[in-house]
């Protein structure tokens, strides 16, 4: 089993900047896809970003604002999310999943969720 532990959410004023992370334990998850969704309540989860395979791929939402980066060892990403808008006030929720062949964007690709750690950005 993999457990996800984010952290790093807060407020924050719309144009500024926050970098989330998520702690992946007990297993290694070096050679996994890892990286985020959103949600917002009563909302579906929303794709934000992966790392798979040393590519990154990003929703158009979030594209040039937002970076995915990962530790050396592989079991720490990084969400850095600059010029934040009140939009992505949401839930930011780590994931991690071994290869599939469901979709990047997709929720079902990922097998291992955390908790979420709450961004608010207010105008």
């Amino acid at each position: 089993q993999v457990q996800l532990v984010e952290s790093g959410g807060r407020w924050v004023q719309a144009g500024g900047s926050l970098r989330l992370s998520c702690a992946a334990s007990g297993r290694t998850v070096s050679t996994y896809d890892m990286g985020w969704f959103r949600q917002a309540p009563g909302k579906e989860r929303e794709f934000v970003g992966v790392w798979s395979g040393g590519r990154i791929y990003y929703a158009d939402s979030v594209k040039g604002r937002f970076t995915i980066s990962r530790d050396n060892g592989g079991n720490t990403v990084y969400l850095q999310m600059n010029s934040l808008k009140p939009e992505d006030t949401d839930v930011y929720l780590c994931v991690a999943a071994g290869q599939n062949y469901y979709s990047f964007y997709e929720a079902r690709r990922y097998r291992y969720w955390g908790q979420g750690t709450q961004v608010t950005v207010s105008s």
